[in-house]
């Protein structure tokens, strides 16, 4: 019975990695339509809800969108292997501390969670977290790991990704946001059913300010140069 018992879980094992490789390989090349997040969020919602998302390719997006939610959530984006480990390691100390620190999460992470999983801070599912954050680095490139990010990311109550989230904030295109608009946009992701990107509030107008101070130091970037 023992025996049966693991081999079935060896058998379950393989057929997840098996399917969850598939997958990845998928999502190298076609859109992600549809997120677990979206549908829980559906799910869960005690009043109509609507999904509003529509993809985009990279190269319709704002520049200074993409530059604004790298200074915003992973400066070291297109260094790292999927994994900040000093962030992590601050994070750490932080909360031995008592204190909650933002930032430890990469963008590759926020991805993989975003694309194969479901929001929850238990073991196993940042176990399957550093799973795929490890799959999609090994098989997307940067750029494609950016691309997906920006169109499945939660930008405001039923709104996701950079084209929908352009339009409902600032009714215009993602390729047409002003660098204002775009660091706007990146510093409601920590908490985007909360913030408002065309909010006026003393938190917004300060952050608005720092992303953009940092889109200044950061520079220009060139996926080409990673590949």
């Amino acid at each position: 019975m023992i025996k049966r018992f693991f081999k079935f879980l060896f058998k379950l094992a393989l057929w997840f990695i098996v399917a969850s490789v598939v997958l990845v390989l998928v999502y190298k090349w076609v859109p992600v339509y549809y997120t677990p997040l979206m549908a829980i969020r559906s799910i869960e919602a005690s009043e109509p809800y609507k999904t509003s998302h529509q993809w985009v390719s990279i190269d319709h997006i704002s520049k200074d969108l993409q530059l604004a939610v790298i200074c915003a959530e992973d400066q070291n984006f297109v260094k790292h292997n999927g994994f900040d480990l000093k962030a992590i390691e601050k994070a750490y100390e932080q909360n031995k501390k008592g204190k909650r620190v933002r930032g430890a999460s990469t963008i590759s992470q926020q991805t993989a969670k975003n694309v194969f999983l479901w929001p929850s801070r238990n073991w196993f599912r940042k176990g399957l977290e550093t799973y795929f954050t490890f799959l999609i680095e090994l098989v997307w490139s940067k750029e494609r790991i950016l691309e997906v990010y920006l169109n499945s990311i939660e930008m405001g109550v039923g709104v996701y990704g950079a084209e929908a989230a352009s339009k409902h904030w600032f009714h215009k295109s993602a390729n047409k946001l002003t660098r204002s608009e775009a660091a706007s946009l990146a510093i409601i992701l920590p908490n985007p059913r909360q913030y408002k990107a065309n909010g006026s509030t003393n938190y917004i107008v300060k952050r608005r300010q720092w992303v953009m101070q940092q889109m200044r130091y950061f520079g220009t970037f060139n996926f080409q140069e990673l590949k």
